[in-house]
C-alpha cells in the first residue's frame, strides 16, 4: 500500500525516482531501523535499500520486498548507473549536502516536493500504529500517577524530570519521545520552559509535559498540578483550560476540520478573557515523531480523518504568574474520537 502509493504519485508526476533519506520516513516505509541508509523507489524496478556494511544483515531480515544493496564510497555513487531526470525528495528533511551529492550525480536532475505523500501517508495510522501509540501513552499515564507520589517542594525542575525519564524506561519505553518539560512557579508560563536547578515551590503551578517512544512511535500528554492549596485566580484558569479541551474533544471526529477544533478551545479561552494568553494551536498530529501532521491550528485547512492521532492541548499562559496546559492524545474515529490518555485531569493540589 505504502510502496504503490508513491509509485502512483511518481506516475502521476512523470518523476523518475522517489529518494527518501530521512530516519523516520525510511522506517516507514521499509521497516529498517538502523540509523543511516537511502531508500530509492521507481515504477518499474524493484525498491532499493542502500546501506553500509554495519547493516547489511539488519536490513535485509526487516526491509522485505526490498533490494538491499551495500555501498562502500556512499550511497550516491551507486546512482551514477541511473539516469533520473525528475525526483522526488523529502524537502523538510533533506539536507543541503544531500542535494549537492545527488546534483553531482545528476547534473540536470529537478527535484519534486515529496513530503506531502509521506506526510498524509503517516498521518492516518494503522492498528498496530495505534497500539503502539496507545502503549506508549499507557506507560506515560503510569509515570505521571508515580511523579504525583514522588514531587516534593525543593527537588529542583532537572530532578524530578530524570525521575519521569528513567520512571518510563524503567517501565518499557525505548526512550523520550521529547525533551521532558518540568516548569513551576512564573516558569509554567513557559510553554517550552527546559527543567532547570529551580526548585519545586510550596506553592504554586508545575506544568509536566512529556512523552515516551514504544516501538518507535510516541507519546504526548501534560498536566498541570498546584503545590499546595491553589488560589482563586489559579482555580479560574485551570477550569477554563479543562472546559476548552472538554469541548474540543467533544468537536473531533471524521470530516471535522482541524481549524473548527481550534476554534472551540479558541473561543472558550477567549470568553473568558484570556484569549491573548492562548499562544500556541490547539494540537498536532503524532507518530513516529512527536510532531506530524494534521495541525490543529487557526490556519490549518486540513480535515481530520479517521486513523489521525492528534494532541488536544489548550493552554493558557500569564506573563510573571504562571501558566496551565492540559494534553491529551486521541485517535480519530468515524463518529468521535477514542482517548489514550487516562491520567486524571481535575485540579490535583498537592498538599
Amino acid at each position: 500500500m505504502r510502496i504503490e502509493t508513491i509509485k502512483k504519485a511518481l506516475t502521476d508526476a512523470d518523476a523518475d525516482a522517489f529518494i527518501i533519506s530521512s530516519y523516520q520516513n525510511r522506517r516507514y516505509i521499509s521497516a529498517f531501523t538502523g540509523s543511516e541508509g537511502l531508500l530509492v523507489i521507481t515504477t518499474k524496478d524493484k525498491p532499493l535499500l542502500l546501506v553500509d556494511g554495519r547493516y547489511t544483515i539488519q536490513a535485509k531480515e526487516q526491509a522485505k520486498g526490498f533490494d538491499v544493496v551495500q555501498f562502500n564510497k556512499g550511497p550516491y555513487s551507486l546512482l551514477e548507473k541511473f539516469f533520473y531526470k525528475r525526483i522526488f525528495v523529502e524537502e523538510e528533511k533533506i539536507t543541503l549536502s544531500q542535494c549537492n551529492k545527488l546534483r553531482e550525480v545528476f547534473p540536470d536532475v529537478e527535484f519534486l516536493t515529496g513530503s506531502n505523500i509521506l506526510n498524509n501517508l503517516r498521518a492516518i495510522k494503522t492498528k498496530e500504529e495505534a497500539a503502539s501509540i496507545k502503549k506508549a501513552a499507557a506507560i506515560a499515564d503510569k509515570a505521571f500517577l508515580h511523579i504525583l507520589d514522588y514531587i516534593k517542594p525543593g527537588q529542583t525542575e532537572k530532578e524530578v524530570a530524570l525521575e519521569l525519564n528513567y520512571f518510563m524506561q524503567k517501565n518499557g519505553a525505548d526512550g523520550i519521545a521529547f525533551d521532558t518539560i518540568i516548569a513551576s512557579s512564573v516558569r509554567s508560563a513557559l510553554p517550552h520552559a527546559q527543567p532547570t536547578t529551580n526548585k519545586i515551590p510550596s506553592k504554586g503551578f508545575v506544568v509536566l509535559d512529556f512523552g515516551c517512544v514504544f516501538d518507535g512511535y510516541c507519546s504526548d500528554i501534560t498536566r498541570t498540578i498546584s503545590m499546595g492549596a491553589a488560589s482563586t485566580e489559579m482555580v479560574n484558569v485551570y477550569n477554563t483550560v479543562l472546559r476548552a479541551q472538554q469541548k474540543a474533544l467533544k468537536k473531533i471526529k471524521n470530516g471535522v476540520l482541524c481549524n473548527d477544533v481550534d476554534k472551540i478551545a479558541r473561543d472558550e479561552i477567549d470568553s473568558a478573557g484570556f484569549g491573548n494568553n492562548f499562544v500556541h494551536s490547539l494540537g498536532h498530529g503524532v507518530g513516529l515523531e512527536v510532531h506530524e501532521k494534521p495541525v490543529l491550528s487557526s490556519r490549518s485547512e486540513s480535515v481530520l480523518k479517521a486513523g489521525n492521532v492528534v494532541t488536544v492541548e489548550p493552554g493558557i499562559y500569564i506573563e510573571d504568574k504562571f501558566g496551565v496546559r492540559i494534553e491529551d492524545l486521541v485517535v480519530v474515529t468515524e463518529q468521535g474520537c477514542i482517548n489514550l490518555t487516562t491520567a486524571p485531569k481535575e485540579l490535583i493540589e498537592k498538599k
